[in-house]
């Protein structure tokens, strides 16, 4: 299936053309996205925690602290929303009314299940790693007994999903083309600047080539 099918939980309402259901668009954007936020409702309270994640196959991982409470609201398999934004330019109309921004987003709905076994767990650590920089799990050590006792995982199974993108320049009501206002798109992208080693680094260490060369791909 290359497409979420368009169900009431998933259907984009506001502005609906810019909505996309394709497993393509939707995969894009969250490979690139460093930052997601996961929205649970626990006793009737509504609870949003941004996080780091990476995606696998149909499924977001997200780590943390076995004694962290969305970890244990996940891996209890209560319905979680994932949600990821990457901005690309502030739109500038004519008039306040239509300023807008250019941005890629997707919203995931889904169940999630701890992960235990071992070698799966050290995968999935590895795919965590690997999304924030590619090629970090091999120059990095790996984690001890320890430290996996310490880390919870959890793999949450994309059930729908749906992308809403905007790009483009203002739309401004039709009489206001004609006001002396400058009018445009100032496009805004993430961009890793130089990497600053620590102090304690030794001092004939050179930077990686994973690091030196980092960059979103989109």
């Amino acid at each position: 299936m290359s497409e979420f099918p368009i169900i009431e939980r998933n259907r984009v309402r506001r502005v609906p053309k810019r909505g996309q259901y394709d497993k393509d668009t939707i995969y894009r954007i969250l490979d690139e996205g460093l930052v997601c936020h996961v929205g649970l409702a626990e006793d009737g309270q509504p609870v949003v925690i941004p996080m780091n994640y990476a995606r696998r196959d149909d499924a977001v991982i997200l780590h943390g602290a076995p004694a962290s409470r969305l970890l244990k609201y996940v891996q209890a398999g209560h319905p979680v929303c994932v949600t990821v934004t990457l901005l690309d330019g502030l739109v500038l109309a004519r008039s306040v009314y239509h300023h807008s921004m250019n941005y890629r987003s997707v919203v995931v709905f889904g169940r999630g299940r701890l992960i235990e076994a071992e070698q799966e767990k050290l995968a999935a650590l590895e795919v965590l790693t690997e999304h924030i920089l590619p090629g970090r799990w091999q120059d990095a050590r790996r984690p001890n007994r320890q430290e996996l006792d310490a880390t919870a995982v959890v793999s949450v199974a994309i059930e729908s999903a749906s992308a809403k993108v905007r790009t483009g320049p203002p739309a401004d009501d039709e009489d206001d083309y004609q006001l002396p206002v400058w009018a445009g798109v100032l496009p805004i992208q993430q961009q890793a600047l130089t990497p600053v080693n620590d102090p304690r680094l030794h001092t004939d260490m050179p930077v990686p080539h994973s690091v030196s060369n980092y960059r979103r791909t989109r």
